[in-house]
């Protein structure tokens, strides 16, 4: 009966856990939706999709050589298959010609190469369960490199106080994802699929800790004190005066900041000047 219970159970949290990575998945979405409008990739990269890409395919790889429970993995990473091999199409058909080279030399050498040369040589040098736990313990060295990638946006995020590249919706989905694949690795005792996922989890809270702190903390970019419209055009004027005495010449840009720090500094000592008496700072 509590073989049977740790079935249903896993069962359920497998179903969930492709529902999750479906929508994680679906995250790029809406970038690849401007790509589409735009007919151009605007500087995104293509890297992201190529590793997902080869994350499903050596979890599909992993899947099949498993006896029993791969149905859930493979579902979902023939999915992911799917749609990252969508994404980089996309990317291909619209990207810049130095970029498509790129992204078609990585795709060769990446997906390729590197998941054709551990196919190969898992065929050739291992067999049965050993093979399986080879190509398990790459599936959960690579599972451990990507959930570590997040490091450098956390650390990003702590330099810069601001969470503006750390969405807290995918890192909430991220975490929930990582949770529902440990349990089910948990309960089917698959550890290769189990234990990455602890880490996936932590870092999964550690990012929405910091978005917690640092969305409060987020300070709005200072505001640029506009220039009195009248000073705005002599400075106009005397710009045009001293391009029209020198032929096409470019003026410092350094000395045009000076000059309007110069007058804020003027406008600033005005302001304090003309500065009404509050009441707590009267001597009432």
């Amino acid at each position: 009966m509590a073989l049977l219970t740790a079935l249903h159970m896993a069962s359920v949290f497998g179903i969930l856990g492709n529902i999750v990575s479906f929508m994680v998945f679906l995250a790029p979405v809406p970038t690849f939706y401007k790509i589409y409008k735009k007919k151009s990739t605007q500087g995104f990269q293509a890297i992201p999709y190529s590793v997902a890409l080869f994350s499903a395919v050596l979890l599909l790889y992993y899947a099949f050589l498993k006896k029993s429970n791969g149905l859930m993995i493979i579902t979902i990473n023939s999915i992911g298959c799917a749609i990252e091999a969508t994404y980089l199409t996309l990317f291909i058909i619209y990207a810049t010609k130095e970029s498509k080279i790129y992204t078609t030399k990585l795709l060769l050498l990446f997906n390729v190469g590197a998941c054709g040369f551990i196919m190969l040589g898992t065929s050739l040098f291992s067999k049965g369960d050993a093979r399986i736990s080879v190509v398990g313990w790459i599936c959960a060295v690579f599972s451990v490199c990507t959930f570590v990638a997040p490091l450098s946006i956390m650390k990003l995020v702590i330099k810069t106080k601001s969470v503006e590249y750390m969405p807290f919706a995918l890192s909430f989905f991220l975490t929930l994802c990582a949770v529902m694949w440990f349990f089910y690795g948990f309960l089917i005792h698959d550890y290769f699929i189990a234990t990455p996922n602890i880490l996936g989890f932590t870092f999964g809270v550690a990012q929405m800790v910091l978005y917690l702190i640092y969305n409060k903390k987020t300070q709005a970019l200072p505001e640029t004190k506009v220039l009195d419209l009248t000073i705005a055009m002599e400075m106009k004027v005397e710009f045009k005066e001293k391009q029209n005495g020198e032929d096409k010449a470019i003026l410092d840009l350094s000395a045009i900041i000076l000059e309007i720090e110069e007058l804020n500094e003027k406008q600033n000592g005005e302001d304090k000047g003309n500065k009404p008496i509050e009441p707590s700072e009267s001597n009432v």
